[in-house]
């Protein structure tokens, strides 16, 4: 692609070392994608005939099914002589339609060959991403459907605090995926402009139209600067960023979900399709996929980081250094599934509701709606955060919760607790005491449930049903 500047042969070694074919083989489509569109491009300059635009486009699509397969994709992987996909691409194509194929390559650079492919790449990658977030979104939603009003303690610091209801606890993960994929949608719009026509640095030398290529691979339009067009990579960092974010969300259900399923916790009950047993001790039941989940968020950090490190300092415009960022990028490319094993395990995971209607009722967590219940009595708020801590000493000390103790023993603690206080810190009434947007109240969860139900169902809509 570039010999005739050179006398001297490369290093075997280093030529070996420094082809990107290995990695980027996975941009096959793209590149393909790409090539038509400048295809497209350079026939409006003049420079390719009708025929010829048809010959080209019309083999660049068989080139694509033709690596559909693994044996396909092998063949570009292990290719002896091609540096890199670009040179993939026109050897393949060379083959088919002889020098016809060198003409593709007129008005163009590798610069801005790669930069686009990593875009079209990137974009996909976040729609399919996308896709998966929907459908552990919408399991959550069903989850927290057939939970109904049924109770569970709620932690701070691990440490029980007060009952919420489990259509709660789930709705809270699903706030922090619909917040996933705004941002996922949020990068795609940053990185949908086509730079196309940048060239290696400077722009085409051709008069080209950049609107014909953006506007066939689906682009917003050209990029603004082709210094920039050609250097950038802050969408691909991006896009590890926002995974990192799905990383830490699904690892904090993985966390919960890993503690709740111990004998101590015995709050959740592990599909079997998704567990293994020990080879060594028969009775186990072991949350690999939960472990696992956990575990990701490591790779798809550590890719976020590495590419940070990797365009840090870099003067303008393009550098070697910037092959370096696509292995990260395709490192992650497992995030997707991943979340769709999430979704598929959240529909067989079970809860023992026994269990967890006991561990909300227990415990002095009503002791925030006992505080409440004297707050309405004229109480200052921190005179009843004493009173109620004082009744929760003596309830420890005689082996009774607050709803236990009689009316007496409460009136030593403040003359202010009357006969009603009974009804105040009962399990429903401690749920229903949260009646603000956003708590636990059970007609709150009901309404924000209907809410995000409609927010997954237009996400479902506007995805192809996810």
């Amino acid at each position: 692609m570039w010999s005739g500047r050179f006398r001297e042969p490369l290093d075997a070694e280093f030529e070996a070392w420094q082809r990107s074919i290995v990695f980027d083989w996975q941009l096959l489509a793209q590149e393909c994608a790409a090539s038509k569109a400048h295809a497209a491009a350079i026939a409006a300059a003049g420079i390719l005939t009708a025929d010829e635009l048809a010959k080209i486009r019309t083999a660049l699509d068989e080139l694509v099914v033709e690596h559909a397969s693994e044996a396909g994709q092998a063949q570009v992987r292990d290719h002896a002589v091609a540096e890199d996909i670009h040179h993939y691409v026109e050897l393949a194509l060379t083959e088919k339609l002889g020098s016809l194929a060198l003409k593709l390559h007129t008005g163009r650079s590798r610069n801005e060959q790669i930069a686009t492919d990593l875009r079209l790449y990137t974009r996909e990658q976040i729609g399919v991403t996308i896709s998966a977030l929907t459908k552990w979104v919408r399991a959550l939603v069903e989850k927290a459907k057939a939970a109904g009003d049924a109770p569970m303690p709620s932690f701070t610091h691990l440490q029980r605090a007060e009952p919420v209801l489990i259509a709660h606890w789930l709705q809270a993960y699903a706030q922090m995926l619909l917040r996933d994929i705004s941002r996922l949608e949020d990068c795609r719009r940053r990185l949908n402009y086509c730079p196309l026509g940048s060239g290696a640095i400077a722009g085409a030398t051709l008069k080209l139209d950049r609107t014909i290529a953006a506007a066939e691979l689906g682009f917003t339009g050209p990029t603004a600067n082709s210094m920039d067009a050609t250097s950038d990579r802050d969408f691909v960092l991006e896009y590890l960023q926002a995974l990192t974010f799905v990383g830490l969300h699904a690892s904090r259900f993985a966390e919960e979900i890993t503690l709740f399923a111990t004998a101590e916790f015995d709050f959740v009950r592990l599909p079997e399709a998704f567990s293994t047993g020990s080879s060594a001790m028969p009775q186990k039941k072991n949350p690999d996929l939960t472990e696992l989940v956990r575990a990701k968020v490591g790779r798809i950090h550590g890719a976020a980081a590495s590419v940070t490190l990797q365009v840090k300092g870099l003067p303008l415009a393009y550098n070697k250094d910037m092959q370096e960022t696509q292995e990260p990028l395709f490192a992650v490319r497992g995030t997707a599934q991943m979340i769709g094993l999430l979704a598929r395990f959240t529909t067989a995971l079970g809860f023992n509701l026994e269990r967890l209607e006991e561990a909300a009722d227990t415990g002095y967590l009503n002791a925030m709606a006992a505080a409440t219940y004297l707050v309405h009595k004229g109480v200052p708020f921190r005179k009843a955060h004493e009173k109620i801590g004082n009744a929760v000493r003596f309830g420890l000390e005689t082996g009774r919760e607050l709803g236990a103790l009689t009316l007496v023993e409460l009136q030593e603690f403040g003359e202010e607790f009357g006969p009603d206080f009974y009804d105040a810190v009962t399990l429903e009434a401690t749920l229903d005491c949260h009646d603000v947007i956003g708590g636990t109240a059970r007609g709150r969860v009901a309404e924000a449930l209907a809410l995000v139900e409609a927010q997954v169902s237009a996400l479902e809509a506007s995805h192809g049903g996810a």
